[in-house]
């Protein structure tokens, strides 16, 4: 299989550029969701991004095998779920809420897969830290919200399993593409009227979400397509971690939404499981590294 410049940077810290590029996009919509309303916001994001990465790929899968053809299937229904039932949680729950019970599904994939203490402990201490996060929701929580932020979470450990197994039978990321049409599939006909009627009240919302197309969808996924290709997907599903504390300082930044004592002790738990796993990580013994690299398979 041939090799791209982005092989020769380390897997996690695509996997972390990947965290970082999503919440930034993520925090480039969350102003417009109203005017295109949540499954509208999906459409745009995962409509927009195909069309970005159909022309810059340019897959050819007619010359794929079987097995390539279902793990980009399997990726992109994985992808599409994830996106949509994230979006509709966030209509009745906060948004903080709903990543932190949507980290859950990455999560119990890091922690079935463990194989060593030192997993469990960083794993333990991320759990802690998105606990933390949740628990300063104030109010009731509807049940309905919760139950797609779950649905969501399953959609996330399914997307990591498929990208890993869609980057080993297909090369570069020619799999991301398709996976990305099929996603698009799934969220156009639930949110394309929305979009178009918020797009054709304001023009320039066309930019915005291209700009979000490219920041939380196009970018992250292939940055994480090739970390998958040699990092343990229950390293990734921990390294994860940081994407509720992403999008705490997200909000900070560009929102000037402000971080209080738990907030910032959750972050700091996080964070140094984050630190714990990727520094475990960097040297494993070669024979070692094979074996996780094949282990979900």
């Amino acid at each position: 299989m041939s090799t791209t410049p982005l092989d020769r940077v380390p897997p996690t810290a695509l996997a972390l550029a990947a965290i970082v590029s999503v919440q930034l996009g993520a925090a480039l919509a969350r102003d417009h969701f109203e005017a295109v309303g949540s499954l509208g916001a999906a459409a745009l994001r995962l409509g927009l991004g195909t069309l970005v990465l159909l022309v810059v790929l340019r897959p050819r899968p007619w010359t794929w095998t079987g097995r390539a053809w279902l793990a980009a299937l399997v990726y992109g229904i994985a992808l599409g779920g994830m996106n949509v039932a994230i979006y509709l949680s966030f209509q009745t729950l906060p948004i903080g809420v709903a990543v932190t019970v949507e980290f859950l599904g990455p999560l119990g994939l890091a922690l079935a897969q463990t194989r060593r203490w030192r997993d469990a402990v960083w794993a333990i201490a991320a759990l802690l830290g998105v606990g933390l996060l949740g628990l300063q929701a104030t109010g009731s929580l509807d049940p309905v919200g919760l139950l797609w932020a779950l649905l969501a979470g399953l959609c996330w450990a399914g997307y990591i399993l498929a990208s890993a197994a869609t980057g080993k039978h297909l090369p570069g990321t020619q799999g991301l593409a398709v996976a990305m049409v099929v996603a698009s599939a799934i969220a156009l006909p639930l949110g394309a009227a929305s979009a178009a009627q918020g797009v054709a009240a304001e023009p320039w919302l066309l930019a915005v979400f291209l700009g979000v197309a490219l920041l939380s969808s196009a970018l992250p996924y292939a940055l994480e397509l090739h970390a998958l290709r040699r990092l343990a997907t229950r390293v990734f599903g921990v390294l994860q971690s940081l994407g509720p504390a992403a999008a705490a300082l997200a909000g900070f930044l560009v929102l000037g939404e402000q971080l209080g004592w738990p907030e910032l002790v959750a972050l700091g738990l996080i964070t140094l499981a984050s630190v714990g796993v990727t520094l475990g990580a960097r040297r494993p013994p070669a024979a070692k590294a094979a074996v996780d690299r094949v282990e979900p398979s």
